[in-house]
């Protein structure tokens, strides 16, 4: 392969970008969603000037609602399924469902609904759509909707709690529980259906808009997922789950303990004996899905944190090496077109970046991370490169007008002299950040929404090493005025995205 191949796979075109979960979109009940004002979102893109719409992982999660541990590598949450849709195909009256305790609970009622209408009528045409969806995700879709039934059998205790005779997998018990569960599963297959035909319909529009759709991969996948209930192999763990070690990040400026994740780790050599057929299939249903994908944690495809599994913090941890350069060189001979991103933020050594380069992969750089009074800082403008994509802030960090108000996270004077302006208020200092960010040689600059309009800690999305009050954040669609999409117009004009 030629590094003029890899350069070709993804769009270098000089543009810009907006940073916004679908989670966060206006107006739905308890979140976001792929309906109206998905397609609304894509106009305002279009309408300032924006070129991509980066977003979160989009999997099913867990309770904590953290999309970084997801249920499943390749499904996509029910929760973001519009009700409209569903509505507008007459598969749904929602005038017919109760009030629920939650709203999570009311959509998943609908949805009960909306898949019994939808089999009940047998329409010739919607049957053979569904059909032809479960055979060409039949290598996670059968094993998901098992798991999920199973789930929701047993109280959504994680699979590792279950009897031993599904935990284990055996044959006879996986038979019966899809005979005895057949409902459930069939539920299942039809809200991944209804995902990917509703997520296919906007990937178009946002195609004809001239709005890329970028993505984000976790590295590590949840321990309670259909993946690694269904591929145990695949990871350092007995058939009960039990692991020695576990993986998480050192600690870094987020976290004076690091941060213990907890996933499984890889079991590489396993891997590698397969042709990483597991992460071919994981890729092949991300490229389905999106324009861009971000590497999440790509310093994990050189080396892993592991931490002793007993172990509460993740200072007792050791880098061990793995065979990432293998496993991209086979990533890039399977698929035609691989537009990857390496999120190669924190603590970054030679071999990380050699293997970075080596793939011609483009990197990630922060403005709320460069204002220390260290000129060397890699963050800075000045130390900025076309190959490399640029934030005010990422969904980790603060707004950027909370990152101002906290004088702790930089050094104020330095900050003044680098930009030779004498900052009066927060506002001006999110301004400056913003045209920073414009302004850089990066062929891609990614603001937050949070930024754009202004908002302060409170519309933070996550705050790194807690488990509460994060991924809540939502937009009001008021906020998005003609005067705003001027503003933005104009500086994407002036720098020229």
């Amino acid at each position: 392969m030629t590094r003029q191949t890899r350069i070709d796979t993804l769009n270098r075109q000089r543009r810009a970008g907006v940073l916004l979960h679908p989670t966060s979109l206006p107006e739905s009940p308890g979140n976001g969603d792929l309906g109206h004002q998905a397609y609304r979102f894509i106009e305002f893109l279009h309408a300032c000037g924006f070129k991509v719409w980066q977003m979160l992982p989009l999997g099913p999660t867990h309770n904590d609602k953290s999309p970084y541990q997801c249920l499943s590598a390749h499904a996509g949450n029910p929760l973001l399924i519009s009700l409209d849709w569903l509505e507008d195909k007459g598969w749904l009256d929602r005038k017919e469902i109760a009030a629920a305790e939650t709203d999570d609970s009311h959509r998943l009622n609908c949805l009960r609904q909306a898949a019994e209408n939808f089999y009940q009528l047998n329409d010739e045409l919607w049957s053979q759509k569904i059909t032809e969806f479960s055979q060409q995700h039949i290598s996670w879709l059968d094993d998901y909707a098992l798991f999920m039934a199973l789930k929701n059998h047993h109280h959504n205790q994680p699979w590792y709690e279950w009897p031993t005779a599904v935990r284990h997998r055996e044959k006879q018990a996986l038979d019966r529980a899809r005979q005895q569960f057949q409902l459930t599963i069939k539920q299942t297959v039809f809200e991944q259906f209804v995902f990917f035909s509703q997520w296919h319909e906007l990937r178009n529009y946002a195609r004809k808009h001239e709005v890329e759709l970028f993505g984000d991969m976790p590295i590590f996948v949840a321990t309670d997922s259909a993946d690694v209930w269904a591929q145990r192999e695949n990871f350092l763990m007995n058939e009960d789950g039990d692991m020695d070690f576990v993986a998480g990040v050192p600690p870094d400026a987020f976290s004076e303990t690091g941060q213990r994740w907890g996933n499984p780790l890889y079991d590489w050599e396993y891997m590698q004996s397969t042709g990483f057929s597991w992460w071919k299939q994981r890729f092949n249903t991300q490229l389905e899905l999106f324009d861009m994908i971000r590497i999440d944690h790509f310093r994990g495809l050189q080396a892993c944190w592991q931490i002793p599994a007993e172990d509460e913090t993740a200072i007792n941890g050791s880098w061990v090496e793995v065979p990432g350069r293998e496993l991209l060189q086979a990533l890039f001979e399977t698929f035609h077109r691989l537009p990857l991103i390496a999120e190669d933020l924190g603590l970054i050594t030679d071999e990380v970046i050699e293997l970075k380069e080596s793939f011609n992969l483009p990197g990630m750089k922060v403005l709320q991370f460069a204002f220390d009074g260290n000129n060397n800082n890699p963050h800075l403008p000045h130390r900025h490169e076309l190959n490399a994509l640029i934030y005010t802030g990422t969904h980790d960090n603060d707004t950027t007008l909370g990152w101002f108000n906290d004088k702790s996270n930089y050094n104020k004077a330095y900050f003044e002299d680098y930009t030779g302006q004498k900052i009066e208020s927060a506002e001006q200092a999110v301004w400056i950040m913003m045209r920073l960010a414009m302004a850089s040689v990066s062929f891609l600059t990614v603001l937050p929404m949070q930024d754009l309009l202004m908002l302060d800690s409170s519309a933070r999305m996550n705050s790194p090493g807690t488990i509460s009050n994060n991924w809540r954040w939502r937009l009001d669609s008021s906020v998005m005025k003609p005067e705003l999409i001027k503003e933005l117009s104009r500086l994407i004009k002036l720098y020229q995205r």
